[in-house]
């Protein structure tokens, strides 16, 4: 009886998930159709003239600062392939990348980077200080305090210094800092921890992780063993912790990484990938583009979460607004 229903259950799946697009698709379609006059957010798009849904502020920045986000990757794998080609190693690299990162960061966040430098540069005397003690839990404090500080001054304007401050206002870059400074808070509290970790007895079995892991028995680096082992106390200084911190490849977007994680891969590029994997993953993320960028020429479900064209639609139709909503974020 069980596999006898297991038989029929994917079919039936696949036959629910197929009406169940078809109609959420149809349905997008019209309602785009028939609103698109009401709503605000529109600009000209590039697929079959169609307007496209540029009214969710996090897709636009992303969106606009596209190309420039493809030059930094770019100089950034060519800096690694020769820097390495020359023998730089951990403290080396981190010069090398904190000092491009430094240039990134100065592009979006303008005259705001001073925050950033700040809030990190507290941080990491907080750790120096209190990292090996029983005080280790005020990181989180430290930490929180800011974050939510962040949010309510709304990146704290210049203006709030002082008048002769306040032209710095003019030069907050691109992109505002505090939207990425989340994850900035995230790495800030690896730091802290992995340094508070270092200084006890490490528990970790390197060895026996290697014969029981596929990937390190054959030669490859896991995630586990390089956020596992000990690091050396000379790792984790100011140069390598900026480094992490804002480390332009991974500055918007992550994804997230340990400091142990991040500090072990400088003196040596990771194993665990190879380049059919690294180009099969490139060619993922362009279909995730062109898939996103197909959604807001032809569904415009952001610009009706932000109007008030919703409220006078019917409860199917708010329905269908929202589960693509939800699958856009």
């Amino acid at each position: 009886m069980t596999s006898s229903w297991q038989r029929k259950e994917l079919p039936f799946l696949i036959l629910y998930a197929v009406g169940f697009y078809f109609i959420i698709i149809r349905r997008s379609l019209q309602i785009s159709h028939d609103h698109y006059t009401k709503l605000y957010g529109l600009r000209p798009g590039w697929i079959s003239d169609r307007l496209n849904d540029v009214s969710d502020a996090q897709w636009r920045n992303f969106r606009g600062n596209l190309p420039i986000l493809t030059l930094v990757f770019g100089i950034f794998a060519l800096v690694a392939t020769v820097s390495r080609s020359y023998g730089l190693k951990a403290k080396g690299m981190s010069i090398v990348w904190l000092l491009l990162s430094m240039a990134y960061l100065s592009y979006l966040h303008g005259a705001c980077i001073v925050y950033i430098l700040s809030i990190a540069s507290a941080n990491y005397l907080l750790v120096k200080v209190c990292g090996r003690t029983k005080y280790v839990f005020l990181l989180w404090i430290f930490n929180l305090t800011f974050l939510i500080c962040n949010r309510v001054y709304g990146g704290y304007p210049f203006s709030l210094f002082g008048p002769k401050w306040a032209y710095l206002d003019n030069y907050r870059g691109t992109f505002r800092w505090h939207i990425c400074f989340n994850f900035v808070v995230l790495r800030m509290i690896s730091f802290g921890y992995d340094y508070h970790w270092a200084g006890h007895d490490n528990r970790f079995d390197q060895e026996k992780h290697v014969q029981r892991c596929n990937n390190c028995s054959s030669g490859k680096t896991c995630y586990q063993l390089l956020q596992g082992r000990s690091l050396k106390s000379d790792t984790f200084s100011l140069t390598i912790y900026l480094c992490y911190l804002i480390y332009a490849p991974l500055y918007i977007a992550g994804p997230i990484i340990s400091f142990n994680a991040f500090a072990s891969q400088l003196d040596a590029p990771q194993k665990t990938y190879s380049v059919q994997d690294v180009v099969w993953y490139g060619l993922r993320w362009i279909f995730s583009l062109m898939l996103m960028e197909t959604m807001t020429h032809f569904f415009y479900y952001n610009a009706f979460a932000i109007n008030v064209t919703w409220k006078y639609l019917s409860p199917l139709d708010i329905f269908v607004i929202g589960y693509i909503k939800m699958q856009h974020l």
